[in-house]
């Protein structure tokens, strides 16, 4: 299908209903959103709350057991996507037995890349990462934090138009950590889009929009300042407890 025809819509990602069950554990519960192209969302919640399973969903790892959902415009699942979708997992997805270079030029010739193009793509992704002095390095010799930042550097090589993220920030020094942000927000500000989870609330201040799950619920969806307003709350830790508190007391739990 022509990368047109893919990219079509204002919407990056769509859900109506989106649930799945795991037996009698309801993962994720009657989700609704819609997130605009060029947004940078962030995806909170505790361990648990459905975060990773609404990211499998999209990518069409998991199939939902009821609700419908679109990415770039196409119906989950759909393989007409995933050259036009990054991802980085919670888990590591390199091969360690791999320099770190080796592995963005098996990634990049995976997904059709070649040449000078994908000589430069690994340039810059590592640049972005810090890791253009370690490229040379196998990735078992490199500590934990620095492993997530290959498996970033691999999402990112493509220059998607969409960049799915899991934790992406855990073991980042603060730094780089800012360095980080800077670069979702342009590359947002030039119309692609950043879906990534955290656990960090404060983090997500720096979101466009945050959606807060907990137990597979969506708590609230829209601006970090208007959740806190909303919540007469001055902190995102803040806001989110008195979301599940309220949210408790509806169902009769407190």
């Amino acid at each position: 299908m022509p990368v047109s025809q893919v990219l079509q819509g204002e919407l990056a990602i769509s859900c109506h209903g989106v649930t799945k069950l795991f037996g009698l554990l309801t993962a994720v519960d009657n989700l609704t959103m819609e997130v605009p192209k060029g947004t940078l969302l962030g995806l909170l919640g505790p361990n648990g709350a459905g975060k990773t399973t609404l990211i499998r969903i999209l990518l069409g790892l998991t199939r939902m057991s009821k609700g419908k959902a679109e990415v770039l415009g196409e119906p989950v699942p759909s393989k007409d996507i995933l050259p036009h979708v990054g991802y980085m997992p919670q888990n590591l997805a390199t091969y360690l037995d791999l320099t770190v270079e080796q592995n963005l030029s098996l990634f990049g010739k995976l997904q059709g890349m070649s040449g000078e193009s994908l000589a430069s793509r690994i340039d810059e992704s590592l640049k972005r990462v810090a890791l253009t002095e370690r490229k040379k390095e196998l990735v078992s010799h490199l500590s934990g934090g620095m492993q997530r930042r290959v498996s970033l550097a691999a999402a990112i090589l493509p220059d998607p138009e969409l960049l799915l993220l899991d934790e992406p920030t855990v073991g980042v020094d603060p730094e780089l950590r800012a360095e980080f942000w800077e670069y979702f927000h342009q590359i947002t500000g030039r119309g692609r889009t950043v879906l990534m989870t955290t656990h960090y609330m404060e983090e997500a201040s720096q979101c466009d929009k945050v959606a807060m799950m907990h137990e597979g619920r969506m708590l609230a969806f829209d601006a970090p300042s208007v959740i806190k307003e909303r919540t007469k709350a001055e902190t995102m830790d803040a806001a989110f407890l008195r979301l599940v508190r309220e949210k408790r007391k509806e169902q009769g739990v407190e």
